[in-house]
């Protein structure tokens, strides 16, 4: 893994195809990770278990927010994408149904890769941290939904937070870094993780972000747990 001055990924999408063989063991130990990400899913409220619908599920990883949106709408038309070759070969191994495409591409080539809009909602868990121009994504994210369609963006935000902030940095210390040297033999990718967390936007002002980038209806949500203010749910509508 090449990494930066300040010992970040050059690569994110790369960075995670170093770690993809181990990646699901470490969520799977992470009590509320999938739980966490289907309530997000059913925070879009999708209709009619998604009959109909078309869905994005932008930064699919290894399926786990694809697998959430399923639960939601196992009728709907699901398209997910990731950057990174190794993540979405763990995802593409699993048994999905027909209505379930995935797509190898970077979030910022969609229509270089063939995926183009109207979709009826866009599920990104993750991802938007992890980008080098959030606004500019967010404003293609919008583009791409039908008018009055749904973003729901699950990810982690502490700023806001004295005691957030140091829950998750203790956590990290002691358990996510350490676990993610044993089972990958290299942590930087989980230091990365801690550090690109308390770089990101406090609750207040990603939802700022969302209506400066042109979405309506903007709010958000918090999970239960000890991951509370920790782990959110953003939620944002493209403008009627």
């Amino acid at each position: 893994m090449t990494v930066n001055a300040s010992g970040d990924p050059t690569d994110v999408p790369a960075a995670f195809d170093d770690g993809a063989s181990a990646y699901d063991t470490l969520v799977n130990a992470n009590p509320g990770y999938h739980d966490h990400l289907r309530i997000s899913a059913q925070r879009m409220r999708l209709p009619d278990q998604g009959r109909g619908l078309r869905l994005l599920d932008a930064g699919c990883g290894t399926g786990a927010s694809t697998a959430a949106l399923l639960a939601v709408a196992p009728h709907a038309e699901i398209v997910a994408v990731d950057g990174s070759a190794g993540m979405l070969a763990e995802a593409a191994a699993k048994q999905w149904p027909a209505s379930v495409r995935f797509v190898h591409s970077r979030i910022e080539d969609l229509a270089d890769a063939g995926v183009a809009g109207p979709f009826d909602g866009i599920f990104a868990a993750y991802l938007i941290r992890n980008l080098p121009d959030p606004d500019t994504q967010l404003r293609t994210f919008c583009s791409l939904l039908r008018p009055g369609a749904t973003l729901a963006v699950h990810d982690y935000s502490v700023r806001d937070s004295k005691l957030a902030t140091a829950v998750w940095n203790a956590v990290c210390f002691a358990i996510i870094i350490p676990s993610g040297k044993i089972r990958s033999g290299d942590a930087s990718l989980y230091r990365y993780l801690r550090r690109s967390v308390n770089r990101f936007d406090g609750a207040s002002g990603f939802r700022q972000r969302l209506q400066r980038t042109g979405f309506t209806a903007v709010r958000s949500d918090t999970m239960p747990g000890w991951q509370r203010n920790i782990v959110h749910t953003f939620l944002a509508e493209a403008p009627r």
